[in-house]
């Protein structure tokens, strides 16, 4: 299966008029609140974090649009792989009508790239992926150490908040951990512990809450150190919230990451370096 490059653009997306709106709105928010102590090397960083960012969906040549973007990755270890959240990837692929899943690779403009990608390692209980991908390797991330990362700690992460409607061109926003916290939240009744919740309760872990608004499309996004780049967690906009807010009638606005310790488990399966 081969490499495709495609044009990206909002000929054939929902809503049209509205996504502009609601890109401005995740501008704004993704840069108000802060005030000015943010390290004046975050542009360096992100520089060195942009190429290696990239949509992660299916594509299937004969449907409009071909592509559907369903979340956000970033490229690790040998460059021909790369992290994202579990739940981004589809349940099932149309492959009598040649639907596959892809990294989408942006390339300037309304250029992208999709290239074929499988998956090799998983870890459900976390929502973390590993995807292997088709083609020369990418620049690929270095990763942090995720169990130093302390309250108050500025962050930033990139990615694509809603989807391809303007193009491929990830967007980066920035905010503080605003605390480190379980994962899951004890029920409050009976009624309350679903399937999901009760296997978080057995196996608890810690996870990021920020100060930060992401987007549904950010899932799966490096959450990174703007001092150097490392990424520190991966974005979750779904998983998170079933467990830590499993109480609540509506979800908050609230955001949330996976500690990257996490991945680093899915490489060594592997036998990759981080």
């Amino acid at each position: 299966m081969g490499i495709t490059v495609f044009q990206t653009g909002t000929a054939h997306c929902k809503g049209g008029l509205l996504l502009p709106r609601l890109l401005g709105l995740a501008l704004l928010l993704g840069v108000s609140g802060v005030g000015n102590g943010w390290a004046s090397d975050l542009p360096a960083a992100i520089d060195r974090v942009k190429p290696s960012v990239v949509g992660i969906g299916t594509y299937q040549e004969t449907r409009q649009p071909r592509m559907q973007l369903r979340g956000t990755g970033f490229i690790v270890a040998d460059g021909r792989h790369l992290i994202t959240n579990h739940h981004v990837l589809p349940d099932r692929l149309n492959e009598e009508r040649r639907e596959f899943l892809a990294a989408f690779v942006p390339k300037g403009g309304s250029q992208a790239e999709a290239r074929p990608a499988r998956m090799v390692a998983q870890d459900e209980a976390r929502d973390l992926a590993l995807l292997r991908i088709e083609g020369s390797p990418l620049p690929a991330l270095r990763l942090g150490d995720s169990s130093a990362v302390r309250e108050g700690q500025e962050i930033a992460f990139t990615g694509f908040p809603i989807g391809a409607a303007l193009g491929l061109y990830p967007a980066t926003h920035r905010g503080l951990i605003a605390a480190v916290a379980p994962v899951v939240m004890p029920a409050r009744s009976g009624r309350e512990l679903k399937p999901g919740l009760i296997r978080r309760m057995r196996d608890p872990y810690t996870i990021f809450q920020l100060d930060g608004t992401a987007y549904p499309g950010n899932s799966g996004s490096p959450l990174f150190d703007p001092a150097n780049g490392r990424v520190l967690g991966v974005i979750n906009m779904v998983f998170v919230k079933e467990g830590r807010e499993s109480a609540l009638e509506r979800p908050s606005g609230i955001s949330y990451a996976i500690p990257i310790d996490f991945a680093r488990d899915l490489l060594r399966e592997q036998d990759l370096r981080p």
